[in-house]
């Protein structure tokens, strides 16, 4: 490997690791031409441009933009046509949580905490376990299956739906917008024809969600959008705008299945390539919670976010100016041997494997990562209670990720295994 490495080729997507290795130790922020950023890949200076929110700003709604703008001029013009008209409809989004820094940032967390309180957590215990439950039924009614088909993709969804609030009406509907706004974040080419319909959806999707809004601020339920609808911004005494609330609830449906679903695939494939780990945290709800952690560290679902420069700084050795963009890689982080020992090793007894960073950390922690723990520590628990000898499927390709520079999702596991 040379110092040519690029994160944005074809097969690094597909197996970044030892890219990440090579510019850890060459190269820990390294410009890409292609994406106009500098990639950070040392845990250190991933959490250091973490925590420097005044340095290193989250306002970065210019750079995913500038993607939809190099996707829209290479439209055929009545593509370009139908954007245009379909985007005329759309309620237009602000930034809130995670494209804004303090103060105003504080303003929308503090209101969406009241989502995430443990009691609030662990009131749904009952109903993540049902569901879970529910669809394993898929898995032990046969002795093989496509893990991530079957369970992996469902169960998160599910949940998300539930929570939410989402009338069973409308699941169809939802369950197929909710996974083209999660696939929106991976940044993958699109064909003209998917461009159009991925934006009607959205467009069909907004319409949805608001119309839940207005009715919960009538009925009120026991569910998120209720919660959201009538809660007022702090220090504003308003609620928030529809624009406000779809670009939260937009937020909840990435990290509320997306990651989720992300984290059952590759930690399926984890048992599966050490298979001895099956029996070892096999009801040991202390070893199971480790071994999530560890599969969000070696996968993580969420690769890397940007961050806008603010001023003339330094990271590592590296000189950044204002208006500069760097692009900080998670999944490269989670791996570095100066902070794990054996980073590339699955270890359910290591100590602070909740260091990884997979959730982020500072003030731009992801806030729903209890929810998604609670699926997670819930979802193997009850898989190896009623699953053993889970290997791979012979006679099926190798599994491999999606590629996406953003998320890093595993479309398809093909196991096979005994009931319980």
């Amino acid at each position: 490997m040379n110092d040519a490495v690029s994160l944005v080729d074809y097969n690094t997507l597909l197996h970044p690791y030892a890219a990440y290795k090579h510019l850890r130790d060459t190269a820990p922020v390294k410009f890409e031409p292609l994406l106009s950023a500098y990639v950070v890949t040392r845990y250190d200076l991933v959490r250091e441009a973490i925590r420097d929110t005044q340095t290193y700003s989250s306002e970065y709604d210019g750079f995913l933009a500038k993607s939809q703008e190099i996707a829209f001029a290479n439209a055929p013009p009545d593509v370009q046509q139908r954007l245009i008209d379909v985007n005329k409809a759309m309620t237009p989004i602000p930034p809130t949580m995670l494209t804004l820094d303090e103060p105003k940032h504080t303003q929308y967390r503090s209101l969406v905490s009241k989502l995430f309180t443990v009691s609030e957590v662990k009131k749904a215990e009952n109903m993540v376990q049902a569901v879970i439950d529910a669809k394993l039924g898929n898995l032990t009614s046969k002795k093989q299956a496509d893990f991530v088909t079957e369970f992996g993709f469902p169960v998160p969804l599910r949940i998300i739906g539930d929570r939410l609030g989402i009338p069973e009406e409308d699941r169809t509907f939802f369950d197929v917008a909710a996974t083209a706004a999660a696939s929106a974040l991976r940044l993958s080419p699109l064909t003209p024809q998917q461009l159009v319909e991925r934006a009607e959806t959205a467009l069909n999707l907004q319409k949805l969600l608001i119309r839940l809004v207005e009715e919960r601020r009538r009925e009120p339920r026991e569910d998120m959008i209720s919660i959201l609808a009538n809660s007022k911004l702090e220090g504003l005494d308003r609620h928030l705008t529809h624009g406000e609330a779809l670009s939260i609830l937009n937020q909840f449906l990435v990290a509320g299945h997306e990651t989720t679903t992300s984290t059952f695939g590759w930690g399926m494939l984890l048992l599966c390539r050490n298979p001895q780990l099956q029996d070892e945290i096999r009801g040991d709800a202390k070893l199971i919670r480790t071994f999530v952690e560890e599969a969000l560290r070696l996968e993580s679902p969420v690769q890397g976010l940007p961050r806008l420069v603010t001023r003339e700084s330094t990271l590592g050795d590296t000189k950044l100016k204002a208006g500069d963009m760097i692009m900080l890689r998670y999944g490269a982080a989670n791996r570095d041997e100066r902070q794990f020992e054996a980073p590339d090793e699955v270890d359910v007894h290591r100590e602070k494997a909740g260091m990884q960073l997979a959730f982020g950390s500072g003030v731009h922690f992801c806030i729903g990562a209890p929810l998604a723990r609670q699926e997670l520590n819930l979802g193997f628990l009850a898989i190896l209670d009623r699953l053993k000898n889970i290997r791979l499927t012979e006679g099926h390709p190798a599994p491999e990720a999606e590629p996406s520079f953003i998320l890093r999702n595993l479309p398809h596991l093909q196991i096979s295994y005994e009931v319980r």
